[in-house]
């Protein structure tokens, strides 16, 4: 096996996973377009080891999961039951309602929450991570139209545990070169997300990696060189295919050609 990993987040295939069965016919067809894994997002009701039952069946490896804010906040032990149930060893939060978050001290206060969590689940064995969109670019401390720190360079000084899952297309989409990003956060960007951008009819759309506006050699070189380890494709939604799945076959095939090696 390489070393390096893509795999499917499946939050691109969430139309396609609100029943057991549709989940088995999902995942493998995503066996048959190319992916060896894929990341636990979207999918409908359904007891984790049971869904953990079905990727086994089709020859897929869970090598992560989404895990939304609130379930950390309301069941936190269920929370590491069903990574442990998984098989996964890395669990992101995965967005945030942002007008919750207006003032910088409610910042600070959700830095210290995120950093609990990934405290307590090292010592389960698991690491938390965050994803970001591009509103964490969004600056405090401007003065005289000048200078500022982004939220997203914030957390990410004011926590040691918490790791990123960078989401190079919403870094690129908030304005920043997704090469820094990723060189700056050497050492705690074990797992990525990508997707790409392009405009259709004047608005930015997302699109299948390899087929938008940003340098992916460029950005695999830096990944590596910060130590990541699997590089998760995401699909938020087909505006140029109107099919999922074709989108991340496209993405799939275009990373084996930026970097063969990669399983």
């Amino acid at each position: 096996m390489s070393k390096y990993r893509v795999a499917a987040q499946m939050f691109g295939m969430r139309d396609f996973t609100k029943t057991p069965e549709d989940m088995v016919k999902t995942v493998r067809r995503v066996k048959e377009i190319g992916y060896n894994y894929l990341q636990i997002s979207g999918f409908g009701p359904i007891d984790a080891s049971e869904l953990k039952k079905i990727c086994d069946g089709e020859g897929v490896l869970p090598i992560g999961a989404h895990i939304g804010l609130p379930l950390f906040r309301e069941n936190e032990k269920k929370v590491i039951e069903d990574c442990h149930a998984y098989g996964i060893k890395y669990v992101a939060i995965p967005w945030l309602p942002r007008n919750d978050y207006k003032t910088l001290d409610s910042w600070k206060a959700l830095f210290e929450e995120f950093e609990g969590y990934a405290e307590r689940f090292e010592k389960e064995g698991l690491t938390v991570q965050y994803h970001n969109h591009s509103f964490e670019f969004e600056q405090f401390g401007i003065k005289d139209g000048r200078g500022g720190v982004t939220i997203l360079d914030m957390l990410y000084s004011s926590t040691k545990k918490l790791q990123a899952e960078l989401d190079f297309g919403w870094v690129a989409r908030g304005g920043y070169n997704p090469v820094n990003w990723a060189e700056k956060m050497k050492g705690r960007l074990d797992q990525v997300h990508f997707k790409d951008w392009s405009i259709i009819d004047d608005k930015p759309e997302f699109r299948a990696v390899g087929e938008g506006a940003i340098d992916w050699p460029a950005v695999i070189k830096a990944c590596l060189a910060s130590g990541t380890k699997d590089f998760i494709i995401e699909q938020d939604s087909c505006v140029v295919t109107g099919d999922p799945f074709l989108s991340y076959k496209i993405s799939r095939e275009n990373m084996k050609k930026f970097a063969p090696d990669f399983d």
